[in-house]
């Protein structure tokens, strides 16, 4: 699987960062950073609940 995020939709609200900060982290400059790409696959529950939980459907999920 492989986290893509359309930063131009993305608002850093740090959503997705609550629910799966393994792999999302908004840093103090306000911008989000994804800490894991391809994140393993025990992560694809919270990564797929982090994309439906986005307010602005910025997280997409490939494979």
């Amino acid at each position: 699987m492989k986290v893509v995020v359309n930063f131009d939709l993305c608002e850093s609200n740090a959503v997705c960062m609550g629910i799966a900060p393994e792999v999302f982290e908004v840093r103090d400059d306000d911008f989000l950073y994804v800490l894991q790409e391809e994140p393993p696959e025990e992560l694809r529950g919270k990564v797929e609940e982090a994309a439906r939980r986005c307010p602005k459907q910025a997280i997409a999920i490939e494979g």
